[in-house]
C-alpha cells in the first residue's frame, strides 16, 4: 500500500469517481466528500465507493486534517468550499482533477485522448471494449458508466483499471484543461459551441491534435475537417458521406434498438451491427474503430467487437415501459447532443414529452439561442418541452438568465415549451399529459438525480 493519501473533493462526480477508483485500485489510500452525499443524493454510488475502500466525509473540512493529504478538487468546487479552506490551513497540496488525470495519462507509453464537443463518452467506451476484446488490457477513465464493464459487483463502471502501458481517457475542453494532455493518438469527434467561444475551441483542438503521432478526425464536421486539411499526414479520417475518408460508413439502416451499416476501408468492407441507435452512433463507432486501428487492432476485429457493445449509461437509455409509455434517460445538454438525440427519436413514431434540465446558468446564458434552435429543429408540433430551473448546487453563479428565458425563445419559434419551478412540478405535468404511445425523455447533465427522476416517472406510470 502506497503511503500517499488522496482526498477527492466532489468524489461522486462523473469525472471524479473514476479517478478516485483508479487511484484506490493502484494501492493508494483514498478519501473524499461530496455535496450530493451531504444532501442525501446518489446513495447507491456512495455505497459503492465505500465498498471499494474509499472513506467518505461530510464536505465541511473535517476530512482534511493532515499536510500529507493530496486534495483533488473537481472544476465545480470553488476555493471557498470548506475542504479547500481546510487544505490551505493544514498545508495540504491541492490539485484540480485535470492535473491528476493528465499526470496519470502521461505515464503510459500509448495514450489515447478522446475529445470533441459530443460523443466523447461513447467513443471512449466503444474503444475500451474493442481494446479489451483484443486483449490489450487498457486503463480507461471515462465520464460515464460503460455498460459492458458493469457487473453485480461493479454497478458503476466509469473506470477500467488495466495495465500501465495503454491509457484511454475522455478529455474535456470546457475548462481549457485539454492543453495539459499529450496524446499519442488524438481523437476529435466534432467541434461546436459549448462552453467556450469558437476561436478558443479552434486553438485548443489544434494544439491537442498537433501533439499527437496520429489524429483521428471526422470529415463530416466543418471544424474537424479543417483540422484534417491543415494536418495532411499522420491521421485517420472517417465519414458517413465523404469517400475520401479512410473509414466510410455506407448504407446505414436504422432500427429502434440499433443501426446496421457497411464499413468501407481501403477497398475492403466489414458489416457492423450496433446495439446503440442513431446515426450519431455510427459516427462514434467509426471514431472508435479508427483509434483502435491506430493502435494496431485490425478493422475487422474492431468491427466484430462493436456488435457486442452495449452503450453507456444515460445515452438514450430506456428505463422501461409502463401503460404504453416509454421512459428514456438521456445525457443531451448542448445543441449538438440535443440535435442527435432528437433526430434518433424522431426516426420512430411516438409523441415526445421532454423534461430538459439545463446543466447550469452559465451554459444557458452562453448557448440560449443555439439551444432554442436545436429543440425547434428537432421537435414536432405535438411534442412538449418542460424546463425546470438549471441545475444548481450552490456557489456564486450568475443566475440572471434562467429557464423562463429559454422557454420564451422556444415559444417564439413555435415550440410547445413550459418553464416550471422545479422537477416536482415537471413530474406532475408529465403524469397529467402522458398517454399510451408517448415517450417521456429525461434530458440533462451533471445531476445524478435525473436518473432517479426517470425511474420515479416509470414507477408513477405503473
Amino acid at each position: 500500500m502506497s503511503e500517499t493519501s488522496y482526498f477527492f473533493c466532489g468524489v461522486g462526480g462523473s469525472g471524479m469517481a473514476p479517478l478516485a477508483l483508479m487511484m484506490r485500485a493502484r494501492g493508494f489510500a483514498v478519501e473524499g466528500s461530496d455535496r450530493a452525499l451531504d444532501q442525501s443524493r446518489g446513495s447507491a454510488k456512495f455505497d459503492f465507493l465505500r465498498s471499494r475502500g474509499i472513506a467518505l466525509h461530510p464536505q465541511d473540512g473535517s476530512g482534511v486534517t493532515r499536510p500529507d493529504q493530496l486534495v483533488v478538487a473537481s472544476a465545480a468546487v470553488e476555493d471557498t468550499v470548506p475542504d479547500l479552506v481546510a487544505a490551505r490551513a493544514v498545508g495540504a497540496e491541492v490539485r484540480r482533477r485535470p492535473q491528476l488525470l493528465a499526470e496519470l495519462f502521461g505515464q503510459a507509453s500509448s495514450r489515447v485522448g478522446v475529445a470533441g464537443t459530443s460523443g466523447k463518452s461513447t467513443v471512449t467506451a466503444m474503444l475500451a471494449w474493442i481494446l479489451d476484446r483484443a486483449g490489450l488490457d487498457p486503463s480507461v477513465v471515462n465520464g460515464a458508466d460503460m455498460r459492458n464493464f458493469v457487473t453485480e459487483e461493479t454497478p458503476f463502471a466509469s473506470a477500467r483499471v488495466g495495465g500501465p502501458d495503454l491509457f484511454v481517457a475522455e478529455i474535456d475542453e470546457s475548462d481549457g484543461s485539454i492543453a495539459l494532455y499529450s496524446p499519442t493518438v488524438a481523437v476529435v469527434n466534432n467541434v461546436s459551441l459549448d462552453h467556450k467561444s469558437m476561436d478558443e475551441l479552434r486553438e485548443l483542438f489544434a494544439a491537442f491534435t498537433g501533439k499527437a503521432d496520429i489524429a483521428v478526425l471526422n470529415l463530416d464536421n466543418d471544424e474537424t475537417r479543417r483540422l484534417a486539411e491543415a494536418r495532411q499526414e499522420g491521421m485517420i479520417t472517417y465519414s458517413l458521406s465523404d469517400p475520401a475518408a479512410n473509414l466510410l460508413a455506407c448504407g446505414p439502416q436504422e432500427r429502434p434498438d440499433g443501426v446496421d451499416f457497411r464499413l468501407a476501408e481501403d477497398g475492403r468492407s466489414h458489416i457492423v451491427r450496433l446495439l446503440t441507435p442513431g446515426l450519431h452512433n455510427v459516427s462514434n463507432a467509426l471514431a472508435a474503430v479508427a483509434a483502435a486501428r491506430a493502435l494496431g487492432v485490425p478493422v475487422d476485429q474492431a468491427a466484430e467487437a462493436l456488435s457486442g457493445f452495449r452503450g453507456v449509461r444515460r445515452r438514450l437509455e430506456v428505463v422501461g415501459t409502463s401503460g404504453g409509455v416509454t421512459v428514456i434517460d438521456d445525457f443531451a445538454h448542448n445543441p449538438d447532443k440535443i440535435a442527435a438525440t432528437l433526430a434518433t427519436l424522431r426516426a420512430f413514431p411516438g409523441r415526445l414529452l421532454i423534461m430538459f434540465q439545463p446543466h447550469g446558468y452559465g451554459p444557458i446564458r452562453l448557448m440560449r439561442a443555439e439551444l432554442a434552435e436545436a429543440f425547434a429543429q428537432g421537435l414536432a408540433c405535438d411534442d412538449l418541452l418542460l424546463i425546470p430551473e438549471p441545475v444548481y448546487f450552490g456557489g456564486t453563479a450568475d443566475r440572471s438568465v434562467g429557464s423562463a428565458h429559454l422557454a420564451e425563445d422556444l415559444r417564439g419559434l413555435g415550440v410547445q415549451a413550459e418553464a416550471l419551478p422545479d422537477r416536482d412540478a415537471c413530474a406532475g405535468r408529465l403524469m397529467e399529459l402522458a398517454r399510451p404511445g408517448d415517450r417521456i425523455i429525461v434530458m440533462g447533465a451533471r445531476d445524478d438525480g435525473l436518473t432517479v427522476f426517470a425511474e420515479e416517472m416509470l414507477r408513477r406510470l405503473g
